[in-house]
């Protein structure tokens, strides 16, 4: 079979970690990143960077750069004709390789550097030493050619007032939602996630780009301690998403055409075979359940029919792991097991959570596994937000049939049922708790209830509480499905 010179085609990867304790001698983020495509040049088989039509980079939030991409070329010495910047979200890397694939195949681009990294840490580490980075300051008017992403605003003003806005206290309420409707008791459940994050870090134990790389039990994942204390009820400080870290990647993508005029040889090349994106209902206030996520289950499966294959045909999956609760509503959207390796890092607790660009690790790390085993599939799950937005990614080191496919159904998921959300401001009255977390102190300590109720008439509301009892008593046992009320404040009351 003759292949299309416009076929585009991944064919370097790379990735970097560095562990420095003084800020001083840490690499700034535009260098970090400028080795890890150092490393996916070397990859590659090339002896020196190429030039690229583009340079595409996944926004970052450890230093303010606004057109990081020029200052990335300047620092590897190459010339690109455009530079793009990606909007926010854990989705973005697997958006923007579906875009990027469209473009190349389309014949707009020949040559791509996708790139992204954090030194969080070093950031971190700075400040708790109160010393200031002598890293660049960049005037305000400097912009990219371009920024590629959907941007969403995800908090209703009724989530807004009641200070709901962090996926510390989203994803948990999920966790709660989930148990419930496995049937699983509040013990049964633990256990069933401290397996589930103990197959994670044995992942990121055999993982050398991972942060931390040691396995952890069952029960040390989910017994508190000092180094391990409750964050938003049921999750341990080892459930939530690591972003503490200084890591960065580089993939270096192109038209079939342009691997030839390169001689990159073919064992290192990786085909995208078909992708989709789309986003579920964008304020979680307006979903139907907390315990699905339908445009999970489209999405994937389009993108999978996309690729003329079935889940049970994909050999290697990674599944976006920013907490247990986004791996479990995955998994049942796409019909795995979570008794399956859904990771091929050890996810965002263990392998490390750098912002929005750990999607670019894991597809860089399903690339090494595809090239070692010629002819197997592989599918990515970006998310980003709330299990907001999603990008979906089906590879093979054999080449798509038809060329790169792409499908983006959001029209079929905005039809999906969704609920009418109100805000409490009249009088008290009943409701029944569908989900719920308690937030704890830094010190271990509950402070703060957080749960969506449905109404008698089918609509949702927000209930709160700083109670110390309330709070204490929703520590204990499972408070999914019992009757409330919500006064006018929107406190909840469960006497």
């Amino acid at each position: 079979m003759s292949l299309d010179p416009r076929t585009p085609v991944i064919v370097g990867v790379g990735q970097q970690l560095q562990r420095i304790d003084n800020p001083l001698e840490a690499l700034a983020p535009v260098p970090f990143i400028a080795n890890a495509i150092r490393e996916a040049t070397k990859d590659a088989g090339l002896s020196s960077v190429p030039n690229a039509d583009s340079i595409r980079v996944i926004s970052f939030l450890s230093w303010r750069y606004r057109d990081p991409a020029r200052y990335i070329a300047e620092e590897l010495g190459i010339t690109t004709r455009e530079t793009v910047a990606s909007s926010m979200g854990g989705n973005s890397t697997q958006s923007l390789i579906n875009a990027t694939a469209l473009e190349i195949q389309s014949g707009d681009f020949d040559v791509v550097i996708l790139c992204g990294g954090e030194t969080s840490r070093t950031r971190k580490r700075a400040r708790a030493a109160e010393i200031e980075l002598p890293w660049p300051v960049v005037p305000e008017d400097v912009k990219p050619t371009r920024i590629m992403g959907e941007e969403l605003v995800m908090n209703h003003e009724f989530e807004l007032s009641r200070r709901i806005v962090a996926p510390i206290q989203i994803y948990p309420i999920f966790e709660s939602a989930i148990r419930a409707a496995s049937g699983r008791s509040v013990d049964e459940h633990n256990q069933h996630l401290g397996k589930l994050w103990s197959n994670f870090s044995k992942v990121a134990e055999a993982n050398p780009y991972a942060w931390i790389r040691k396995s952890m039990t069952p029960e040390e994942i989910i017994t508190t301690g000092p180094r391990n204390r409750m964050i938003g009820l049921p999750y341990t400080k080892v459930m939530n998403s690591n972003n503490d870290v200084d890591q960065s990647a580089a993939i270096i993508m192109c038209s079939v055409a342009a691997a030839e005029r390169m001689g990159i040889s073919k064992d290192k090349w990786v085909f995208p075979i078909a992708g989709t994106d789309c986003h579920e209902h964008r304020y979680v206030s307006e979903r139907d359940t907390f315990a699905d996520t339908p445009a999970v289950k489209l999405g994937g499966k389009m993108a999978l029919d996309l690729a003329e294959t079935s889940i049970n045909d994909i050999d290697i999956v990674d599944l976006y792991s920013c907490f247990p609760s986004a791996v479990q509503l995955g998994a049942a959207s796409l019909g795995l097991s979570t008794d399956r390796q859904l990771t091929r890092t050890g996810g965002l607790s263990f392998a490390g959570g750098p912002w929005n660009n750990y999607v670019m690790h894991a597809v860089a790390t399903v690339i090494g596994e595809l090239r070692a085993r010629p002819g197997e599939k592989g599918l990515v799950w970006g998310n980003g937000g709330y299990a907001t937005k999603h990008a979906f990614g089906v590879y093979s080191t054999t080449p798509p049939t038809n060329g790169f496919k792409h499908a983006y159904p959001q029209d079929q998921i905005d039809a999906l049922p969704r609920r009418t959300v109100v805000d409490i401001g009249t009088s008290e009255g009943p409701a029944t708790i569908e989900g719920y977390t308690v937030m704890h102190d830094r010190d271990g300590n509950p402070e703060r209830a957080i749960a969506p109720c449905l109404l008698p008439n089918g609509n949702r509301a927000w209930g709160i509480s700083d109670d110390a009892d309330t709070v204490k008593a929703m520590c204990e046992g499972e408070w999914v499905g019992r009757a409330v009320r919500l006064n006018a404040t929107g406190t909840l009351l469960i006497k």
